[in-house]
């Protein structure tokens, strides 16, 4: 077993899975400390490194497009500090740091790991309910409907449309955009078949604001609240990656019905990508694998 432990948590590589324990203390951002010890097993993992520098160095582990609803939800814009799959090490570990990046290496190697999309997710969500108290009402998800209640923050166009709830079974996605600086940020759910105009999140009866310089308690708590959405909603690349493995081998000429196909799919991963269920990577990959078949 390679293992590394520091003051902002531990990493413990067991062959087929990654165990990442938070540490303890005002240091540890909360959305660590709430998530807790993570298993990631191996399969869900694409690549893992270690960034040395003169005081501290930085081990990343970076998964496969979709096998984490965490991941998924936030879409690469949680800061450092509250990244589960990145631990600061101090630079006398760094021979430590640089032994469980190895280890982890081999492991994908010798396992024929692929560091592709995935159709499922590999890891849990968070588990629920969970409530999100943000900036302009409160959203409480129990797994099977999200409610959200307006507080005097909300705007009058909110109140006056009163309380929602949103059966899970209605909802196509979830969008996350973290608060950074003055700028707000927010947690924004898309029914099925709504049409997605550009309302901004202050205005839309299916968001809550997040008001920008507030405490890491949003951060955790939105984020969570999104992957634990995300975690039961079916998942955004599954249809797409399974017909593709289905496809019969490439020939030098697809029928005409194959190319309608293709291009129906994908408009369906723009739409995707434009609401925010695909990162930009995982929309360019699945872009890439339907383009080839053309």
């Amino acid at each position: 077993m390679a293992e590394i432990s520091q003051p902002s948590g531990a990493w413990y590589f067991e062959g087929d899975v990654l165990r990442i324990v938070p540490g303890h203390g005002k240091g540890v951002h909360l959305l660590r400390a709430s998530l807790g010890e993570l298993v990631v097993p191996l399969t869900a993992v694409a690549s893992i490194s270690h960034e040395s520098g003169r005081k501290s160095g930085r081990l990343r582990l970076r998964l496969r497009g979709g096998a984490d609803p965490l991941v998924q939800a936030t879409g690469g814009q949680l800061p450092d500090a509250a990244d589960p799959y990145q631990l600061e090490v101090r630079g006398d570990r760094s021979g430590v740091a640089e032994y469980l990046v190895e280890a982890v290496r081999d492991a994908l190697l010798i396992e024929q790991v692929q560091n592709g999309p995935c159709d499922r997710y590999l890891l849990p969500g968070p588990s629920v309910p969970l409530t999100l108290h943000a900036s302009d009402g409160e959203v409480v998800f129990d797994g099977d409907e999200v409610r959200i209640s307006w507080n005097w923050g909300a705007e009058e166009s909110k109140k006056s449309a009163g309380p929602r709830t949103l059966a899970l079974d209605d909802l196509a996605a979830v969008q996350w955009t973290p608060p950074v600086g003055w700028e707000n940020g927010s947690v924004r759910f898309l029914p099925k078949g709504a049409a997605h105009a550009a309302v901004k999140p202050a205005h839309d009866p299916n968001s809550v604001v997040l008001w920008g310089l507030k405490m890491a308690k949003d951060i955790a708590e939105s984020a969570l609240l999104a992957a634990a959405v995300m975690a039961r909603l079916p998942h955004p690349l599954a249809s797409t990656l399974r017909e593709l493995e289905k496809a019969p081998a490439e020939t030098r000429e697809a029928p005409a019905g194959d190319h309608d196909t293709v291009l129906r799919r994908l408009r369906e991963l723009s739409e995707l990508h434009r609401s925010g269920v695909l990162t930009d990577e995982e929309f360019t990959a699945a872009k890439k694998a339907m383009i080839d078949r053309l």
